[in-house]
C-alpha cells in the first residue's frame, strides 16, 4: 500500500493520499463497474472511487495489514467489501465470490508501506522512530526483520541490502551486523540504525539522507516479499481485467517502478522477440494484451504538499480485447 494512501487524520498519524485524485480519475472508465483496489491502506484512494461510482457499482478492496483490515469498518457504504489477503491472492480470492477472468473494471494497486506502517514506531518501519524491529506489514503471520537478521548468514544479508536497497557498502554493513549481534542482539530500529550509520559514510551526494534508509528498504522489502508480490499480482489484474479496464498501479523507487514498467512494456508488444527476419503477417503476430501504458507523476504542488509524493510515478495501462495469455509475459510472470 503506497507510502501516502489515505487521508484524514486516525490514531494521532496524518495521512495525506498520493495522486489521491489522479489515480481515481484515471481507475474509473465506467461508473457501474466492480473495481479493486488492490491496497486499501487506510482508504484514501478508495472512498475518492466510491464517489465517482454509480449505484450499482462496487469495490473490494485488499490489505493483508490487520490495523488496515479493521480502519476499514469506518467505511459502511455497501458497494464496498475487504478482503484480508495479499493482492497476490486477487484471482483466487475473487473467484471465491464468484469473479472470473475478464470480470473486473479496474485494479488499483499502491505499493509500498503506507504512512500509517511509517509513523507508528511500533511497526519497526522507520530509523526515524525507536522502536521493536518488525518490519511486517502482516503482523499476524512470518518472521521479523529482527529474527530475521538474528539467524540469516552474513552472506544473504549482504545479499538482500545489495539487491533491494541497491547499497553499494552492503557487504561492510552485513560484516558489522554479523559482528555486533555477536554480544548484543540487534532488536530495535534505532539500534540498527546507529549500527549503519557508523559503518557507513554519508552521501555525499544526499546529505539529508541517512545512511541506514537503503538498508532499512532492503530488508522491509525482502522480510515482505514485495516484488514478488508484485510480480504475482500484475498478471493476475491483467487476468482479471475485462476489454477495455483499466490497471493503475503507484510506484515508490526504481526498483518497483522497473517490474511495472517491464509487464506493460512486454504485455502492449508481444511480439517484438520475434526475429524480425521471419515473415509473418500482422494477423500472425500476438496480439497486445494492453494498449501502451502512459506514465503520470505528481504535480509539483503536491510534492510542495506532501514531500512523499516526490519519488511516486502512476502508470495506467488499458486492457484490449485479445484473450490472457502469460506465456506472452516473462517467465517469473507467468501464471
Amino acid at each position: 500500500m503506497g507510502m501516502t494512501n489515505s487521508s484524514g487524520q486516525e490514531g494521532g498519524f496524518v495521512h495525506l493520499p498520493v495522486l489521491a485524485d489522479r489515480a481515481p480519475e484515471e481507475l474509473v472508465w465506467r461508473r457501474d463497474g466492480l473495481y479493486v483496489d488492490a491496497t486499501f491502506g487506510r482508504g484514501g484512494h478508495t472512498r475518492r472511487i466510491l464517489a465517482q461510482l454509480a449505484p450499482e457499482g462496487r469495490l473490494i478492496a485488499f490489505d493483508r495489514d490487520p490495523e488496515a483490515i479493521e480502519a476499514s469498518r469506518a467505511i459502511t457504504d455497501p458497494r464496498f467489501r475487504i478482503i484480508h489477503a495479499p493482492f497476490s491472492e486477487l484471482c483466487d480470492r475473487l473467484a471465491e465470490l464468484g469473479f472470473g477472468d475478464g470480470s473486473v473494471s479496474g485494479v488499483l494497486m499502491d505499493i509500498g508501506v503506507s504512512s500509517p506502517q511509517i509513523d507508528d514506531a511500533q511497526r519497526g518501519f522507520s530509523f526515524r522512530f525507536d522502536g521493536p524491529l518488525d518490519m511486517r506489514m502482516d503482523t499476524s503471520t512470518g518472521e521479523n526483520a529482527a529474527q530475521w537478521l538474528a539467524r540469516a548468514s552474513e552472506s544473504e544479508i549482504t545479499r538482500v541490502i545489495d539487491r533491494y536497497g541497491e547499497e553499494r557498502f552492503a557487504r561492510r554493513i552485513a560484516k558489522a551486523i554479523a559482528e555486533e549481534r555477536k554480544e548484543n542482539p540487534i532488536t530495535t530500529t534505532r539500534h540498527l540504525a546507529d549500527l549503519v550509520a557508523k559503518t557507513v559514510p554519508r552521501s555525499r551526494g544526499d546529505s539529508q539522507q541517512h545512511p541506514a534508509t537503503r538498508t532499512f528498504q532492503a530488508i522491509r522489502i525482502f522480510i515482505n516479499g514485495e516484488l514478488d508480490e508484485l510480480q504475482k499480482a500484475l498478471p493476475e489484474a491483467g487476468r482479471l481485467l475485462e476489454p477495455e479496464g483499466h490497471l493503475a498501479v503507484i510506484s515508490f523507487h526504481s526498483l518497483e517502478d522497473r517490474i511495472v514498467k517491464q509487464f506493460f512494456s512486454d504485455a502492449s508488444n508481444p511480439g517484438r522477440e520475434i526475429d524480425p527476419r521471419i515473415p509473418l503477417r500482422a494477423d500472425e503476430l500476438p496480439a497486445p494484451l494492453f494498449q501502451p501504458a502512459k506514465r503520470i507523476r505528481p504535480t509539483e504542488a503536491e510534492c510542495a504538499e506532501n514531500p512523499r509524493a516526490r519519488s511516486a510515478t502512476l502508470r495506467v495501462g488499458v486492457r484490449t480485447a485479445a484473450p490472457w495469455s502469460s506465456s506472452l509475459l516473462p517467465e517469473e510472470m507467468r501464471k
